[in-house]
């Protein structure tokens, strides 16, 4: 029981056939995306015409709300390392960390954005350096219809270069983990120093009072439940084509919608083992051998490609990426609208819809340590390994991109661009195997841990509900992803994450009011 409420953990919970489940939290959640799954299936061609309507309706006309958001959870985040609240303990002063550096770091890189850094490392610097290089273009009403970032760099391979690399390393560098520190902050804080049940609702004490246990905390954890299973569904779309592309290029595996479709069931029957190993068996061993192999290709790269030009990408693209922070962050009076709009506002949607499942992940895992300690470790340390990440494989393909020796690789789809720029090194076939073995593995990693999730969101804070409710969400996400490829493909995913993504980018700014005020109240109560 809590210090400030008299509501326990699970204590409106309904027990029956063996499960033990929120209400009405897991009805509504559960019955609204199993119907939604259905309605898809049935309904594709009418799925793929709304999905295709929705991503840049919503991107055109609410760009500034996700923009002014992550912003602010940059300066927030920033905030609380350097302010007094950095010495509070997640857990109270005598509280020790569950897991060693090595362990806690790991997974919050499996949970965090592993099969994104493999998918776009290579496809993102390529695309927006040909943009950019190919410069500016007007359209008949005056506005832009390019897709380079900014001002663009019209014929200069290097000034082209260094403002694809910036541009990238802005997308995963500290706005996405500032969204993932804002909620995980706030989850660990209200659950492990405030006695609250782990789930999103208990941020909002401090606004809402004992209303956090009706009708509002329900909304708040339902929209929860949501952005999590879209925001993965979307992650995992995207590894199942990426593996699909691999597995056609190296053995010949034939790319059709019934392959995506059996890719999927088969890496979710994966998860479906994991989920049932638990947290300490399936998802800690699983995310540190998945670290160990991401360094290991990453290495690789870094060894058999232009070693010495990659480093200077690491650092260039760093110094370009801090230069160019203020002008790719603006919301106000932007000419390059594609680029913000296709680019930067789905990503922070995107990051947004899994800042529930990756924040209460991160959350789960970081007891013991303080402000200061987590807001580093989750915030700036991701940053330079993503910056290093994309570095090593955006720099080793835009080095191939600028020698002129690589049309093939301009020209391959997304998911195959990785593949092709490893054709350019020696040891061809086994870096792409470990390419499709760590697509394989994130995938599993991001499923297992996101069912751990929403399931102690519809367990209303229980951290040991029944094995077959988790069973029950990581089928439904697959499910989902299954549909979403099939009703309108990679439009469709990145529609359904920015949907979810935009009601939670107003939550979220909300919980940094709540957060401050349970802050400022723990100060006071321990000086």
């Amino acid at each position: 029981m809590s210090e400030e409420t008299d509501y326990e953990v699970g204590q409106d919970n309904v027990q029956f056939l063996g499960l033990d489940i929120h209400n009405p939290v897991f009805a509504i959640s559960g019955l609204t995306i199993v119907a939604f799954v259905f309605f898809s299936l049935v309904f594709q061609e009418q799925a793929a015409e709304f999905f295709g309507w929705l991503r840049p309706a919503l991107t055109s006309n609410f760009d500034w709300v996700f923009m002014i958001a992550c912003n602010l959870f940059v300066v927030f985040s920033l905030f609380l390392v350097i302010s007094p609240y950095g010495k509070i303990r997640l857990g109270g002063e005598d509280a020790k960390p569950d897991y060693s550096y090595a362990g806690w770091i790991a997974m919050l890189f499996a949970a965090g954005m592993g099969i994104g850094l493999v998918f776009w490392g290579v496809a993102e610097p390529i695309s927006h350096y040909g943009s950019s290089l190919g410069g500016t273009a007007v359209g008949e009403n005056g506005l832009r219809t390019d897709w380079a970032p900014l001002g663009a760099a019209e014929g200069d391979v290097a000034g082209a270069r260094d403002l694809a690399m910036a541009a990238t390393i802005f997308h995963w560098g500290l706005h996405p983990w500032a969204i993932y520190a804002v909620v995980a902050l706030a989850l660990a804080f209200f659950s492990f120093n405030r006695g609250l049940p782990l789930t999103m609702r208990s941020v909002f004490y401090p606004l809402l009072g004992e209303r956090t246990w009706g009708p509002a905390g329900h909304i708040i954890d339902i929209l929860a439940v949501f952005a999590t299973i879209f925001g993965l569904a979307t992650s995992l779309g995207l590894g199942a084509s990426q593996a699909l592309a691999g597995l056609n290029y190296l053995f010949g595996v034939p790319v059709s919608d019934g392959m995506k479709v059996l890719l999927i069931v088969l890496i979710t029957g994966f998860a479906l083992v994991s989920v049932v190993a638990g947290l300490e068996k399936g998802v800690k061993r699983l995310s540190e051998a998945n670290m160990i192999l991401a360094a290991a290709l990453l290495v690789l790269v870094l060894l058999v490609g232009p070693t010495i030009a990659i480093i200077a990408a690491f650092f260039n693209g760093m110094t370009d990426y801090v230069a160019n922070l203020p002008a790719l962050s603006n919301w106000v009076g932007r000419e390059d609208t594609n680029f913000m709009q296709g680019w930067t506002a789905f990503y922070w949607a995107w990051w947004i819809s899994w800042s529930p499942f990756v924040g209460m992940f991160i959350a789960r895992i970081s007891r013991g340590r303080t402000i200061r300690e987590f807001i580093i470790c989750v915030l700036i340390i991701p940053t330079v390994v993503g910056a290093l990440w994309m570095s090593v494989f955006g720099g080793a393909a835009l080095e191939q991109v600028t020698g002129g020796t690589a049309q093939a690789l301009q020209d391959a789809a997304l998911e195959l661009k990785m593949f092709k720029m490893f054709e350019g090194f020696p040891m061809t076939g086994l870096l792409s195997f470990i390419g499709i073995i760590l697509v394989v593995v994130f995938f599993v990693t991001s499923s297992d841990s996101g069912s751990l999730v929403i399931d102690t969101i519809t367990a209303g804070g229980k951290t040991d509900a029944p094995t077959a409710q988790r069973v029950f969400w990581c089928v439904l996400e697959g499910a989902i992803a299954i549909v979403l490829l099939l009703g309108g493909g990679l439009g469709a995913l990145q529609a359904a994450a920015i949907a979810t993504g935009f009601p939670f980018a107003i939550v979220l700014m909300l919980m940094c009011v709540s957060v401050m005020i349970g802050l400022v109240r723990e100060r006071k109560r321990t000086q």
